[in-house]
């Protein structure tokens, strides 16, 4: 016990007397101090007074699915900024292969009693995966926001790119470029975001009179290698485009394409989604989708801190426009 005073008044930066009143629940200790000691007690894995475990603590838990994609670690830095600057602390929980499951996460938060959750790239976008970890937030109550497209029946807040706005973009710049044969790389089957991809790319290209074939289509893991896989059998069957729903995957069309001797842009125009962080330093610089993540994050955190303070908040999805970015990517078709 005395070293765990020491430890946390050392974190916190007051005396262990302080830290010992805050602990038994004391009067003398201003509501600031208060709630820095709690804190660094959640942060530093030392379990609550019994009596004080009803708490919630200024912690936020940030679930992501990996970090090796540029994108999530810039709504980290992004999300982590704005907690912090309303008193927050950010609990960064990425899932591994092999390791901690999305469930299992939200099981550690809420032994944390944490104040709320934001979750990026999870398991929601995916209509058939285990849901039931987001009902026990839903059933406990807990301020939760999702970010990006998720399944209908969850009933939380999203914060999300528009899909739709986004396809139509690149389908008019490709089209204008005089490409009529797009092909698109989408993430698995049953991810929201992509179906929304392909439901916006059949719309609009019909109504440009450009071809819609399912043969153009293709699916596959969110990464290069997933790219690779599937732009490479898009080729032979005669897309002089690809529409990509991440720079990873468009990354791995633009190797794919180089494998088969194909030069990007001359031979096939390549388009990404994300304008992750770098894009504009590959070779060639990628043309690509970029969501506005910046306003996006922003947006979460001003969601979550209202439901935290016990506002009201709709379960709906606030729709962010996006912006084509043109770099060396796409060309016009050589006939």
């Amino acid at each position: 016990m005395t070293r765990r005073l020491a430890e946390v008044a050392r974190q916190v930066g007051v005396s262990e007397a302080t830290v010992s009143r805050v602990l038994n629940g004391r009067s003398g200790v201003s509501a600031s101090t208060r709630a820095a000691v709690l804190t660094a007690l959640d942060v530093m894995g030392y379990e609550r007074p019994t009596q004080l475990r009803g708490e919630r603590a200024r912690l936020v838990g940030l679930v992501l699915p990996e970090l090796q994609n540029p994108i999530f670690p810039a709504l980290a830095e992004i999300m982590g900024n704005a907690l912090a600057q309303q008193g927050f602390t950010p609990v960064l929980c990425t899932r591994t292969a092999g390791g901690v499951s999305e469930a299992e996460y939200v099981e550690l938060l809420l032994q944390q009693q944490v104040s709320g959750v934001v979750f990026a790239g999870g398991l929601y976008a995916q209509s058939d995966a285990v849901h039931s970890h987001y009902h026990h937030l839903v059933e406990r109550r807990l301020p939760t926001v999702l970010i990006n497209a998720a399944v209908d029946h969850l009933g939380l807040p999203q914060v999300s790119c528009d899909d739709a706005v986004a396809v139509e973009q690149v389908v008019g710049h490709l089209s204008s470029l005089g490409h009529e044969k797009i092909g698109l790389v989408l993430g698995p089957t049953d991810h929201v975001p992509s179906k929304r991809k392909l439901e916006a790319f059949q719309a609009y290209a019909s109504k440009l009179g450009l071809p819609v074939l399912d043969e153009l289509v293709e699916h596959g893991m969110f990464s290069i290698e997933g790219g690779h896989a599937a732009a490479a059998r898009l080729y032979p069957r005669g897309a002089t485009a690809v529409l990509c729903a991440s720079d990873l995957l468009a990354l791995g069309a633009v190797r794919a394409a180089r494998r088969q001797g194909l030069s990007v842009p001359d031979d096939v125009s390549v388009v990404g989604y994300d304008d992750s962080a770098l894009m504009n330093c590959t070779d060639p610089p990628l043309t690509t989708t970029r969501q506005p993540i910046e306003a996006m994050g922003r947006a979460v955190v001003e969601l979550l801190v209202k439901r935290i303070n016990g506002g009201e908040v709709a379960a709906e999805e606030l729709l962010f426009a996006p912006e084509l970015v043109v770099r060396g990517s796409t060309a016009r078709r050589i006939a």
